[in-house]
């Protein structure tokens, strides 16, 4: 296959040194996403501003149920992949309790 001619001439100058500085477009900073905002972080910033989910009297909290979770993983010897069932259990246990 034959190469085209080219349109351009072999004297190229650099195309944005014609163009004044305040012309160019300057780049829009990145909008952190909803999606990138962790489940812990949402909670801090929705408990500031006190829309904090209420707590049903005798029933554990979120951070209970999480260090206790966190204590089933650590006695099941660190296993990963039960996590899930590890946050039951702990609530479940926890309920149980009070």
């Amino acid at each position: 296959m034959a190469k085209r001619p080219s349109s351009r001439t072999d004297t190229h100058t650099d195309d944005t040194a014609s163009v004044a500085p305040e012309a160019l477009k300057p780049r829009r900073a990145r909008v952190r996403s909803a999606t990138s905002t962790s489940v812990q972080e949402a909670a801090a910033e929705a408990a500031d501003m006190g829309n904090a989910p209420e707590q049903t009297e005798g029933a554990p909290s979120e951070n209970d149920i999480r260090t206790r979770a966190y204590h089933r993983f650590l006695e099941r010897g660190g296993g990963h992949g039960q996590h899930f069932n590890d946050w039951i259990e702990a609530e479940r246990e926890l309920k149980s309790r009070k």
